[in-house]
């Protein structure tokens, strides 16, 4: 039976109580839609009380946002559907279904940065310095999108008997797993992880606005690429239905990528003494 969410003297145990807010007739409100919506909106807000802050024109991360929506939800779809074409390819009218589910954010994050870096130009901007600005809003969002796979039953992490272990209903569970009653919460581990993240970043961003440091423009992106992505590949490894190509987890691969990158990048600033390659110059 299900049960709303617990506690317990040590912990929480979590069970999910449905993916739908409430129906009015023959709409129904889900919890996923909300919790994304509710992220795009705060999001946008702080990239532009961020930018604001830098004395930057906040409106133009207004426009940033819709190119970046319109470049993150095909490329969160494409990436997904890419990994699992064998069971898209018996069913080809699914691909754009994207109301059933299948998602995933390193292809939001890459199509992203492509249609980033095209407003970028086109505004004569650094996309680095964008970067900077929508890196904390991203993370921030990233915590609270993580919610969805709570309200789903989805994206949950191996068996487990800890006092925050996780209730998956039989229907939601994997066939080989189908005895097991409890899963690691994966959902709200990345969460947690993903707000340290975002304080973090704003920590770095306030120093630096109040000279405490001298951050280089690109540096927030960059910790961001490292730091969550160091999260990624640790929780990833808990994760029962991970995208796959052949014995390697995709999202552990992508995310030592982006570590290695992220890495090579801030040495490439700080060491070596350079600026990141951009559309515009943007060195502070």
């Amino acid at each position: 039976m299900l049960q709303t969410i617990s506690p317990w003297i040590l912990g929480f145990q979590f069970t999910s109580p449905g993916p739908i807010l409430f129906e009015l007739g023959p709409i129904a409100i889900r919890w996923y839609g909300l919790l994304i919506a509710s992220a795009v909106l705060i999001g946008v807000s702080l990239s532009m009380h961020l930018a604001k802050r830098r004395n930057l024109n906040p409106e133009i991360i207004g426009d940033l946002a819709i190119w970046l929506i319109i470049g993150a939800i095909p490329g969160a779809r494409l990436y997904y559907v890419l990994f699992q074409w064998q069971q898209y390819a018996q069913r080809p009218e699914d691909i754009i279904a994207i109301w059933k589910g299948g998602i995933a954010i390193h292809g939001a994050i890459l199509g992203g940065i492509l249609t980033a870096s095209i407003f970028a130009r086109l505004n004569k901007v650094s996309v680095w310095l964008l970067a900077d600005l929508v890196a904390p809003s991203l993370i921030l969002g990233q915590a609270i999108g993580r919610w969805g796979n709570f309200f789903n039953s989805e994206a949950f992490g191996r068996p487990t008997n800890l006092p925050w272990k996780l209730y998956i209903a039989p229907a939601n569970r994997p066939p080989n797993l189908i005895n097991f009653d409890y899963f690691h919460p994966t959902f709200l581990y990345e969460s947690v992880w993903n707000l340290l993240v975002f304080g973090l970043l704003i920590n770095l961003f306030f120093r630096d606005l109040n000279r405490k440091i001298h951050l280089k423009v690109g540096t927030l992106a960059l910790v961001y690429m490292i730091a969550y992505s160091t999260g990624r590949v640790w929780i990833e490894g808990f994760r029962t239905d991970s995208l796959m190509l052949g014995p390697l987890r995709i999202a552990q691969v992508v995310s030592l990528v982006a570590i290695a990158l992220g890495l090579i990048g801030l040495v490439w600033l700080y060491r070596i003494g350079r600026s990141l390659p951009d559309v515009a110059s943007a060195d502070n």
